[in-house]
């Protein structure tokens, strides 16, 4: 049975059990409710509870677990002749795709399930069956393959209907659990609250584990790529070129320098404009004013990079091309022009900061109106105008918020991949033209996991060590900005 529809049945189940559980407890108060210890929804909400959450957490797990110990079954009965310097993975990979391709097949009618459990190789084409069902293999099906793609079947549709039998007992035994303790006296409400408050420790837990698991991932996958690469060579090397055929350079300072130029260069565009535009709607525009360009304004965060990214491939980088190119103005004084292609550091770093402009004028919007009005009061009780408030008063005290929305804003732009993909290049390098083509940490993990790479050499397990850095570095930067976004907080709260 699809999981959708288990789903389905154990929601229905927890509905019938909440109307049954409010009618049980009303009946055994002779329809007072005034004799009942809780509300009469706690009693039903209590049944729902036990007939769903038990049953949908078994179904979690099983869900979990059930490939884990599929694949693990599967892959040791496959043949080392069947590897033939293969990764596991990749084998892996065909014998789902042909098991998956087989059941597909039975769906669609191309094979009846007694044919597909005795398939003959030496009479039947699978590639070609499959393919006429949409399941593309790259090559011939061979006997061992095939041989475990039945058993990964088999395995699983077994599993399956355990999963189904288990998950539909588990919510029926919760079901009766649940009703046949219903009365009067039962403490429905504080069961309830409860498991409740479980609920919303284990969502809470989820986000920590899941954060845990990202670093560790990181970690282990570092420490394992400097077992194969010198740390010195890494962390202090001016040169950027992998090759899997030996010989690599990893060094990351290209491309640490490449990520904080086009920061920079973003930060320059964005910090002063998303500033300006703070301090207009927070001073100077009127509440109708204010309830129309804010919108507006921050209708630049919700476009996808990825437009940002074509914006900056097909319109910015040609615009700067003509003016700073070979045929530009600037051709003369530059020596054929400072800027030869449209990717370059100023392309991605001007779109860049158009993307972090709503980001910068909306924490610093909020930061300058949670300025106390005394303060403003106080300066215009004095005589000064509405601008010396501003430039005296109101900035200087929400200085250190607003710093704090750069650094934010910093790591944003740190992290950021498809701009830099589509407007920078693909070129490390170490150079202080803002027009030359450079590329970032984040576009060369993009790069280094891209295609069949062979997990196990430095040129795969580089992208983690990239990972590591940039994960390092803005999680500082994140740390310093809440840092004093909460000092500022205390000042004034």
């Amino acid at each position: 049975m699809p999981v959708l529809w288990i789903v389905v049945i154990v929601v229905v189940l927890a509905v019938v059990g909440f109307v049954m559980g409010r009618m049980r407890a009303l009946h055994s108060a002779g329809e007072d409710r005034r004799s009942l210890h809780s509300l009469p929804n706690y009693y039903g909400f209590n049944v729902a509870m036990f007939t769903a959450v038990p049953a949908l957490l078994l179904l979690l797990v099983w869900m979990v677990a059930q490939p884990l110990i599929v694949n693990t079954r599967v892959s040791a009965e496959i043949p080392e002749a069947l590897l033939d310097g293969s990764n596991m993975s990749l084998v892996m990979s065909d014998v789902r795709r042909v098991a998956d391709g087989l059941d597909t097949a039975i769906a669609q009618g191309a094979l009846s399930a007694r044919q597909a459990a005795n398939i003959d190789l030496q009479t039947t084409d699978l590639r070609e069956v499959l393919g006429s069902v949409g399941v593309a293999l790259g090559s011939s099906v061979d006997p061992a393959t095939l041989n475990a793609a039945q058993t990964y079947r088999g395995m699983t549709s077994t599993g399956d209907l355990a999963m189904t039998v288990l998950v539909l007992l588990a919510a029926i035994a919760g079901f009766a659990f649940a009703y046949l303790r219903t009365n009067k006296d039962f403490r429905a409400r504080n069961t309830v609250e409860k498991g409740v408050r479980v609920l919303l420790i284990a969502a809470a837990s989820i986000a920590i584990l899941t954060t845990i698991g990202i670093v560790l991932s990181l970690v282990f996958n570092t420490i394992e790529f400097f077992r194969l690469y010198p740390i010195t060579d890494f962390f202090f090397g001016t040169t950027w070129s992998p090759s899997f055929g030996g010989g690599s350079e990893l060094g990351i300072l290209p491309l640490l320098w490449g990520t904080l130029y086009i920061s920079l260069v973003a930060l320059l565009v964005a910090v002063p404009i998303g500033l300006f535009a703070a301090v207009y709607l927070s001073e100077y525009a009127t509440k109708s004013v204010r309830g129309v360009v804010k919108p507006l304004l921050e209708v630049l965060a919700g476009i996808p990079t990825i437009v940002y990214g074509l914006f900056a491939l097909l319109t910015v980088g040609p615009f700067l091309l003509s003016i700073f190119g070979a045929n530009g103005p600037t051709a003369a004084m530059a020596d054929g022009g400072w800027m030869h292609a449209g990717t370059a550091v100023m392309t991605a770093g001007l779109v860049m900061g158009i993307m972090l402009i709503p980001f910068v004028s909306s924490l610093s919007d909020d930061i300058i109106n949670a300025v106390p009005q005394s303060l403003r009061d106080g300066s215009y009780g004095l005589g000064a105008t509405k601008s010396e408030t501003i430039k005296q008063v109101i900035l200087p005290a929400a200085l250190p918020g607003i710093v704090g929305a750069v650094l934010l804003a910093t790591s944003r732009a740190i992290g950021e991949t498809m701009i830099v993909v589509l407007g920078a290049g693909a070129a490390a390098r170490l150079s202080m033209n803002p027009f030359d083509a450079m590329t970032t940490v984040t576009a060369k993990i993009v790069s280094q996991l891209t295609g069949d790479a062979d997990f196990a050499s430095p040129e795969a397990l580089v992208a983690f060590a990239l990972g590591m850095t940039l994960f390092v570095l803005t999680l500082g930067l994140n740390i310093f900005a809440l840092y004093i976004v909460r000092k500022y907080r205390e000042q004034y709260e």
